[in-house]
């Protein structure tokens, strides 16, 4: 946070004033966050990632699923370097409700294409403890696909509670509270190029 001085002048009145900067910082709501993981740094791993899957799925014209809604920026810059014969489909997973909820997934939403004999590459903003991501997996593996594939751009290893095997990670990260580049906090700051960590509270 850097004060400044401001001058300006207004029909012949000279007026100083300190301005306050937040570098590299963003509030929304009651919480302040700074840049964690600039856009260049993103780009640079999905460039890596998008590599990778054209080298390793070349002849196989996979289906992605993107998993609607924080993958959307994720699934934009990575196609845009998918060099390969491949379709793509958005989804939305539907969980079981109530306070006896197991968490299971309930249906995939937007999901009508058959995946049967198909190579099926899951794209997903974040993987946390893995448990919804292994659900959908096996949610999936019941429409019998020849193969499934996760592409996440980021995980969380020291929070996974399963064992949990992803083909393609973006990049990793500890056990933060993070926003921008799909990723979102109630609903606000999926549309930041940079990713963005939680520092304090606004008022602090």
């Amino acid at each position: 946070m850097l004060p400044c001085i401001a001058v300006c002048r207004i029909k012949n009145r000279t007026f100083v004033f300190s301005v306050i900067f937040f570098m590299n910082t963003i509030i929304i709501k009651d919480k302040r966050f700074s840049i964690s993981i600039p856009e260049q740094a993103i780009q640079k791993e999905v460039t890596r990632v998008a590599n990778e899957i054209n080298r390793d799925l070349a002849g196989k014209n996979p289906l992605f699923l993107s998993v609607l809604n924080g993958s959307f920026m994720f699934t934009s810059d990575l196609m845009k370097q998918i060099n390969i014969p491949c379709e793509l489909s958005f989804v939305k997973l539907a969980s079981y409700q109530g306070i006896t909820s197991t968490g299971a997934i309930k249906e995939v939403i937007g999901l009508n294409e058959s995946i049967t004999g198909r190579t099926v590459v899951i794209i997903e903003d974040i993987v946390d403890t893995g448990i919804t991501m292994q659900r959908l997996f096996d949610t999936l593996g019941t429409r019998n696909p020849k193969e499934i594939r996760i592409a996440s751009l980021l995980l969380k290893p020291d929070n996974l509670q399963i064992d949990l095997n992803l083909d393609y990670v973006a990049m990793k990260i500890s056990n933060d509270f993070i926003i921008g580049y799909g990723l979102d906090y109630d609903g606000l700051g999926r549309n930041y190029r940079d990713i963005y960590v939680l520092v304090n509270t606004a008022n602090e």
